[in-house]
């Protein structure tokens, strides 16, 4: 059953020259008076958000993009931030980029934001996905599985300093603490100080591979899917849930998981998609030669797979493979209805902030969603608190 509604803030500019013909997303380059613009962008959003009910609002760390599209590197400090100019609202870290983390900092900055925020900030871990960002910290990214085993080894680092009131640590990346004498006596343990209070800490990762599907089911990480295709959707649903009991969790299907999708409201479905349509094809083609077009051909194989289609997709495309949701306010509750009934185990529902949509556009389909469409799942009513503010 659907019980929240959240968005996800990549933290872009207000982008010009939009689109499939716009400015080449790599001739793109804005002074620091502009991609700081972003900062405020995400408080009056999160402002609104607190208003109108709902549940959360995801940011993304990235750094070094002069190009505007993705501008904040340290979520835990701006979700601490934003907690403090709203009520209810709650912060997702979607996602801190562990390999580019010594873990016990991260661990650290999250238990601080745990206490100060009284339990608002949402535990978020990825391994990354741009070269000038994983690699320019000394982290892999390029070879796959050194990625992959730095990321596992950290992450057993920060299950101990979350769980264990002392502990120690010694595997090929890090050796915690060192053997180092400490006020007369030999240092064989660490302590983190402070550990947060809301345990066992929530915990979400993107779903990327199979590979990333065992290491979240085994450690009861929860799962964000983000504009996948609905074949490519269901298929990482069943896998979760089959994986998952093989390590004895008995899930509901989509138990556990969120399911992030772009949207846009109009009068009409084409009058939604012409809205929309230079902010889609403004995100993929800066996300396109990442390899995040996550839709399917008709025998399930993703685009860019041999025999699948491959470019730039269209918001035709988006909303024929139900990545996207376009149309009044009635139609998304529709679709809406018919997701949680094919997925009762479904609580998440996360909202994509076009790139390039203007802030002031999207708080008005914001409200439109708040008005409109949330009152048609009770279940998320507990989230609004003046679910009537314009």
């Amino acid at each position: 059953m659907i019980k929240h509604f959240s968005v996800l803030y990549v933290g872009q500019i207000e982008l010009d020259n939009l689109g499939r013909d716009g400015t080449p997303a790599d001739a793109r380059r804005y002074p620091n008076e502009r991609l700081i613009e972003s900062f405020g962008m995400a408080e009056e959003v999160a402002v609104l958000m607190d208003e109108l009910g709902f549940y959360a609002l995801w940011t993304a760390e990235h750094h070094f993009q002069h190009e505007g599209y993705e501008c904040f590197p340290n979520l835990i400090l701006l979700s601490t931030y934003l907690a403090s100019r709203t009520k209810r609202l709650k912060f997702g870290c979607g996602f801190n980029i562990v390999p580019m983390w010594h873990p016990l900092r991260l661990a650290e900055d999250y238990a601080m934001a745990d206490i100060l925020t009284g339990g608002r900030v949402i535990f978020g871990v990825g391994r990354g996905y741009h070269t000038r960002e994983v690699e320019t910290f000394g982290a892999p990214l390029r070879d796959g599985a050194a990625n992959m085993a730095l990321f596992e080894e950290q992450m057993e680092i920060i299950f101990k300093a979350f769980n264990e009131e002392s502990f120690s640590h010694h595997g090929k990346y890090f050796t915690i603490p060192p053997a180092v004498p400490y006020r007369g006596y030999e240092l064989r343990e660490i302590t983190l100080v402070p550990r947060p209070i809301h345990r066992p800490v929530e915990i979400w990762q993107p779903v990327a591979s199979g590979r990333s599907l065992d290491f979240m089911a085994k450690h009861r990480l929860k799962g964000m899917l983000s504009l996948n295709g609905a074949k490519l959707t269901d298929l990482v649903m069943h896998q979760y849930q089959e994986i998952s009991a093989t390590y004895g969790r008995q899930l509901q299907l989509d138990e556990d998981l969120c399911l992030g999708m772009g949207f846009c409201i109009d009068d009409t479905q084409q009058k939604a998609m012409d809205r929309v349509r230079p902010y889609h094809d403004e995100r993929y083609k800066w996300f396109a030669t990442f390899g995040f077009v996550r839709y399917t051909d008709e025998q399930g194989r993703p685009w860019g797979t041999p025999g699948a289609p491959t470019g730039i997709p269209t918001i035709e495309d988006g909303v024929q493979q139900k990545a996207w949701l376009c149309g009044p306010p009635a139609q998304l509750v529709a679709q809406l209805k018919d997701i949680e009934a094919t997925y009762p185990g479904l609580e998440h529902i996360l909202w994509q902030w076009p790139e390039g949509m203007p802030v002031r556009e999207f708080k008005e389909q914001l409200r439109v969603l708040a008005h409109e469409v949330m009152p048609a799942f009770p279940a998320t009513i507990g989230d609004q608190a003046v679910a009537g503010t314009r």
